[in-house]
């Protein structure tokens, strides 16, 4: 630390603590401890001549002089990001920050190896990825991509495609011999027990379904539920009811016998899609890095899984 300035890292640090409102939070995002995140918020803080957190044993809150350096750290920061892209970029390379957040399934399964590959063909990346089941608020929270299932509704984000999919119905071969098939919407409502699947928090009880007449609407109740869709998936495979997941998540499962698709005539739209800040959209590491995403999703190693076999009407 200079006697009369500051470092990058103290701003990275700052930003981390304001985002989390958390010393040990921030600590755990910047894979530092809290001694040293305690220490740099000391430091500049001095240097600054300005209280910038209130500590309490309970929170930390950001005061209004730290609300001010927070928006100055955060201009300092991407554009110091910029400058770290242009200058890798002279050399035909990618280089700079990028934090990613995901679903826990598709980001356990699929994402983390194909940002493994990504960091591999790029060395010059600092990549962090984060596996939440919550909706994340990319700029309040620093992240530059969130990769998620259905539609980007915030307005200050983009929304770039990476696969076209659908989520299906389906049950195990023993649960429709014991219950039997439903052949309406009114009957899948009324005669079957329904698995819960909450997708970061969205509730899916009430279902909006395309079908032959277009969207229409139809509960499906029942008494087991998870915000973790492999879960969901296992419970259908035990025989346990009726559950509404994604076709990539279901394919071996439907190829092996497992599991059968309910009603087909019917799904529910459920792109992948992964947002981004607006103000990021022309970013070349972005878009160098969104385009790798898409083509690994679509073909590569870690790829997602449309092989689904025959429906039974």
């Amino acid at each position: 630390m200079a006697k009369n300035g500051w470092e990058l890292i103290d701003l990275r640090v700052l930003c981390a603590v304001a985002q989390r409102a958390s010393f040990t939070a921030a600590a755990t995002d910047l894979g530092v401890s809290v001694a040293y995140v305690t220490k740099r918020i000391a430091q500049l803080e001095k240097v600054l001549g300005s209280t910038l957190f209130l500590r309490t044993t309970r929170r930390v809150s950001i005061t209004t002089q730290g609300e001010a350096v927070f928006g100055w750290a955060r201009r300092v920061l991407e554009a110091a990001a910029e400058l770290d892209q242009e200058v890798a970029q002279a050399r035909g390379a990618l280089a700079g920050r990028l934090r990613i957040s995901t679903s826990y399934r598709l980001g356990s399964q699929h994402i983390a190896p194909i940002v493994a590959l990504l960091r591999k063909a790029h060395p010059g990346l600092d990549v962090w990825l984060d596996l939440v089941d919550r909706r994340v608020d990319l700029i309040a929270e620093g992240f530059d991509i969130d990769i998620r299932v259905g539609e980007v509704q915030e307005p200050h984000l983009v929304a770039h495609r990476m696969a076209a999919s659908s989520r299906i119905l389906c049950a195990a071969p023993s649960y429709l011999r014991e219950r039997g098939r439903p052949a309406t919407l009114a009957e899948l409502s009324q005669q079957h027990e329904g698995l819960m699947f909450r997708d970061r928090d969205r509730p899916f009880t009430t279902l909006k379904l395309q079908g032959p007449q277009g969207e229409e609407s139809v509960h499906l109740g029942g008494s087991m539920g998870s915000n973790q869709s492999d879960v969901v998936r296992r419970w259908a495979e035990e025989g346990l009811g009726i559950a509404l997941l994604s076709q990539w998540d279901l394919a071996e499962a439907l190829r092996a016998g497992r599991l059968e698709q309910v009603l087909p005539q019917y799904h529910q739209p459920a792109d992948i899609v992964a947002a981004v800040p607006t103000r990021s959209g022309q970013s070349a590491r972005l878009q160098v890095c969104l385009q790798f995403l898409r083509e690994q999703l679509a073909a590569g190693a870690h790829a997602l899984d449309f092989d689904l076999p025959p429906a039974r009407a």
